[in-house]
């Protein structure tokens, strides 16, 4: 379960305060969060991940209001139970693709065994690149991987940035799918950020800031 009350935001005392929706999520449910640039989108993730602390109001996850946790108790809570698919490309370039997986499911400090990692490879055609180093995937290969960095602790929650803003339609369609069917697979709470209407069918719940 996912919940939150009264959140507000702001970032310096003479900005303005970003109010946000009430939002409340069952087992499984899933939700797609509408709006254009500058409404505070990103800013919202970012407090549903704890990254950002609010001004007011709380976030619950799996009935924890994870606002009310000190810094080192919010980072175990995030690193076992929240997924985030970011814009921008997260993965260690150093490491090769399992290399990066496994160091997830270590901060997560969860037991994944080695078949989990296989077969989410095989899911999201990487397979044949799990020894190979970040900087030889393509932009494409870069966002599966960034999806399988999301899911692979099996999170309560996975938490997605503007997933498919710079793709086209067939790879618009394809994200939306890999990232629907990761989350139903590890029975996790999907919500996509973005301001990309092509992804509204894909969602029964969809709120707009």
């Amino acid at each position: 379960m996912i919940k939150t009350n009264n959140l507000t935001f702001q970032y310096n005392k003479n900005d303005s305060v970003f109010r946000f929706p009430d939002i409340q999520l069952s087992a499984q449910e899933n939700l797609l969060i509408l709006g254009k640039s500058g409404v505070g989108k990103t800013t919202f993730l970012h407090i549903l991940a704890g990254l950002l602390k609010p001004l007011s109001g709380t976030v619950t996850i799996d009935n924890r209001v994870i606002n009310n946790l000190n810094n080192k108790q919010l980072d175990a809570f995030r690193g076992k139970n929240i997924g985030l698919v970011f814009q921008k490309k997260h993965a260690i370039q150093s490491l090769t693709v399992a290399e990066n997986l496994k160091a997830r499911i270590l901060f997560s400090k969860k037991k994944i065994p080695n078949a989990v990692i296989e077969n989410l490879l095989e899911q999201l055609d990487l397979s044949a690149y799990k020894n190979k180093k970040i900087h030889v995937l393509s932009e494409g290969q870069l966002q599966r991987l960034g999806i399988a960095l999301a899911a692979i602790h099996h999170p309560k929650v996975i938490l997605a940035d503007e997933p498919t803003s710079s793709l086209d339609d067939v790879n618009c369609k394809k994200v939306i799918e890999l990232l629907l069917k990761q989350a139903q697979q590890t029975k996790a709470h999907l919500i996509v950020i973005t301001h990309d209407a092509r992804v509204k069918s894909y969602f029964q719940n969809t709120i707009s800031l």
